[in-house]
């Protein structure tokens, strides 16, 4: 009979990790989860089959699960969001246990970024020390696994531009989530290629 070790089990629970899909105004989002907070975000996929299969892609771990108090506050809060409500989701936990320390360093700024506001690449670099290190940051914004809550959509290239955006729909997602949010730090240069079925609110 295999022993009980008490060590592992608690192992087991920290790092169990589970998933839902749910509906938003932008579609069916899906987010992941362990004991220690979120460990992705995923946008649509076009339908909810398709998020459910791409969160499975994500995280092969996981099992589709009832949210936990926990995952019902941050889908609540997504979901708010998404919605037009002004939510900065700063609360929500992110699980940052394998997250590179760059990454990690410039994923605390990008969340302090307000709805409704923007910084640049190279802004959130001066906050990190080192003007140099744009590039870097650009970087660690594509690797981000938890948009929305980990707001990189409000971090764009110089001038105003949009800059890249890794989630599902690209460009065209980032924008329509900064028209959610009322930002327009670029005017045209911003929205001005922005498909009419796109530009929101």
């Amino acid at each position: 009979m295999e022993r009980f070790d008490p060590r592992s089990y608690v192992h087991r629970m920290m790092t169990e990790q589970n998933f839902t899909v749910f509906d938003t105004a932008i579609g069916p989002c899906g987010i992941a989860w362990n004991e220690r907070g979120l460990i992705g975000v995923q946008m649509p996929e076009g339908d909810e089959h398709a998020t459910r299969a791409r969160l499975r892609q994500r995280f092969p771990a996981a099992h589709e699960a009832s949210p936990s108090p926990f995952a019902r506050a941050a889908i609540d809060g997504i979901k708010a969001l998404l919605a037009g409500e002004r939510r900065d989701l700063i609360d929500i936990a992110i699980d940052n246990s394998e997250t590179p320390d760059f990454n990690a360093r410039v994923y605390k700024i990008v969340r302090q970024i307000p709805p409704g506001q923007t910084l640049t690449y190279g802004e959130v670099a001066e906050k990190l020390g080192d003007k140099s290190l744009a590039r870097a940051v650009g970087v660690a914004m594509g690797q981000n696994p938890c948009p929305i809550v980990m707001p990189c959509h409000r971090v764009l290239a110089a001038s105003g531009k949009s800059g890249g955006f890794s989630a599902p729909g690209g460009v065209a997602t980032k924008l329509t989530l900064l028209t959610i949010e009322g930002a327009q730090p670029g005017g045209p240069t911003l929205f001005g290629d922005l498909p009419l079925a796109a530009r929101g609110r």
